[in-house]
């Protein structure tokens, strides 16, 4: 299924069933007086996390979506049936806004608890209601109110706690297969990785840890160069970054030089002000053997960072899963011990 992180939708709750204006006949009472019912309220719209989701694909295929209505009054002061609301599932993550006016109108980060988007319509009243000492016999009912109606735009943010960024094959992808069961896909070219991917680190004990790889970033990714930075949307709720950076690059630059071309892209974004403050992990990919870590270049990358107070930095070679258990307990601690 392709996946789609933006939908425009419209919801429309059901209306309310007008009241009905009818007279008691029956044999020997002729003056049986009103006895016409009110109508039915109309159904509301819900909006429902799912976590069965990960995509808004369906909603480009449908786009409107309407509550029931309320049914009619009937005579003998028979209410109308009122309209069933309809519960619309979404994405865990979705952030639902108004498209007019961009207003946030709810955040869909709790499973099974649904929300109320757009409210059904009060139902109408009969005319046995508007009887009186003084209006024996009313004819008068109203009619039901209309239901909401409300334009959405739907952003999916995914749920993760720890986002990982780099250039394009710097091996962020190998990364989440080495520390979990992920299985996205790997290849020798930039722009494997089209749409975010995840990944969980299972812990134990009920401490995981979810992933999030996003498409890598190129110079001038925030004026639209190869993917943008659209995707730095899904990264939003991390609380963590996680810098993966090529010490075998083919444009053969520093880790120190990736990283400042990868702030700049972020600061420059439009997400800019979701980044600014999330602690920062360094981890040097590719370094396949030991011997490597020796050379005066190296060691000078190192000391470049711990200056820059993102030490201690790790080392990894995702393809050959070496340093991934350091990589998971430098996760453990961060999450699950420091602050304790």
């Amino acid at each position: 299924m392709r996946f789609v992180d933006q939908a425009e939708i419209t919801v429309e709750a059901g209306s309310g069933g007008p009241g009905c204006c009818s007279f008691r006949r029956e044999k020997y009472i002729p003056f049986g007086g009103p006895d016409g019912g009110d109508g039915g309220d109309g159904g509301h719209v819900y909006l429902v996390a799912d976590s069965k989701l990960n995509t808004l694909s369906g909603f480009n295929v449908q786009r409107y979506f309407k509550a029931e209505n309320g049914a009619r009054g009937m005579g003998s002061q028979k209410t109308g049936r009122a309209g069933e609301s309809l519960t619309i599932s979404v994405p865990l993550g979705t952030k639902v806004y108004h498209a007019q006016t961009g207003e946030l109108i709810c955040d869909c980060v709790t499973l099974g608890d649904p929300i109320l988007i757009a409210k059904g319509g009060f139902h109408g009243l009969g005319n046995a209601r508007f009887k009186s000492s003084l209006n024996r016999a009313p004819r008068q009912t109203t009619p039901g109110y209309d239901g909401e109606v409300l334009e959405l735009r739907l952003e999916l943010q995914l749920l993760a706690d720890v986002g990982l960024i780099g250039l394009p094959n710097a091996g962020k992808s190998s990364t989440i297969r080495c520390v979990s069961q992920a299985r996205p896909k790997v290849a020798d070219y930039p722009f494997t990785t089209l749409v975010p991917q995840l990944g969980v680190v299972h812990y134990g004990l009920g401490h995981d840890l979810v992933l999030a790889d996003i498409p890598g970033l190129i110079e001038g990714a925030h004026l639209g160069h190869g993917l943008g930075t659209v995707f730095l949307r899904h990264l939003s709720r991390t609380k963590l970054l996680l810098f993966i950076l090529d010490t075998k690059n083919a444009e053969n630059k520093s880790c120190s030089e990736q990283y400042e071309l990868l702030q700049r892209e972020l600061q420059n974004s439009e997400y800019a002000s979701m980044m600014v403050d999330k602690p920062i992990q360094i981890v040097f990919n590719k370094v396949d053997h030991e011997s490597e870590m020796d050379s005066p270049e190296f060691k000078k990358q190192v000391k470049w960072f711990e200056k820059k107070g993102l030490g201690p930095v790790l080392f990894l070679s995702a393809l050959q899963n070496i340093g991934a258990d350091s990589l998971k307990n430098t996760l453990y601690q961060k999450f699950f011990t420091e602050g304790q």
